[in-house]
């Protein structure tokens, strides 16, 4: 199974749809899954113009269609009704497979989220052909009653949308990355499952994103990761049978 991780920066407008299917365009053709970070389609600093960039999920016929071709998951701001979701959207086979709307929505210090976005409520896995799924979207993974749903849920595969600031920068790396790996291990081992963690860089308004986007294997080592502060693009190769 080869996986594309996108490690992109996305901007504060719509044009991040062109860009990302120009992107699946590239990649299709070597990838089975081309991952892309939290809010992809929208940046993450919306604030107000969440009212005016949200997408309805008809917009989005574009990737229903090249999912035809290979299977994609996007973050994005999701308008339904008079709700606003910040949803991690897997499409495969010309369908909408599975939307999973982010549930623990950040509140404190830099993150206004809970002001902007209305929370999902559940977590559940779905199945494609060959396996068993998990998405996840950012902060959902900071709670330890999500990693006994995972747990429950049993899936092959974790998939993590994230947009992560960087902070507590040190000697010996930055803090926040030491913090979001141990939980991912945590709850790689937890599952017994792989993980990909596809996190964006970039900057928005003074906050800058770390990257370090990676895959993990089911007894929590990392198998493939990318350089941080990079706006980098890599097909890797795991195992068939997740």
């Amino acid at each position: 199974m080869n996986v594309t991780l996108v490690q992109s920066s996305p901007k504060l407008n719509r044009s991040n749809l062109a860009t990302t299917l120009a992107i699946v365009e590239l990649y299709k053709n070597n990838s089975d899954l081309i991952v892309f970070p939290e809010l992809s389609l929208n940046g993450y600093l919306l604030q107000d113009k969440l009212f005016e960039d949200a997408w309805d999920i008809d917009e989005l016929n574009a990737l229903k269609e090249v999912s035809k071709e290979v299977d994609i998951v996007v973050g994005a701001a999701i308008r339904e009704g008079v709700a606003f979701r910040n949803a991690a959207l897997y499409f495969s086979k010309g369908n909408l497979l599975s939307q999973h709307n982010k549930v623990h929505l950040p509140n404190y210090g830099m993150f206004e989220e809970a002001r902007y976005f209305d929370a999902g409520n559940i977590f559940e896995s779905f199945q494609t052909q060959n396996m068993k799924i998990s998405m996840l979207v950012c902060e959902d993974l900071w709670h330890e009653s999500v990693h006994k749903d995972l747990v429950k849920e049993n899936p092959d595969l974790i998939i993590v949308l994230v947009a992560s600031p960087a902070r507590g920068f040190g000697d010996d790396g930055l803090y926040i990355q030491k913090q979001w790996y141990s939980i991912i291990q945590t709850v790689a081992k937890e599952c017994c499952a792989k993980l990909l963690f596809v996190n964006r860089v970039g900057f928005e308004d003074g906050l800058g994103f770390w990257g370090g986007s990676c895959i993990l294997d089911e007894e929590a080592n990392i198998l493939h990761k990318i350089a941080n502060f990079k706006e980098y693009i890599e097909t890797f190769k795991i195992e068939d049978k997740i």
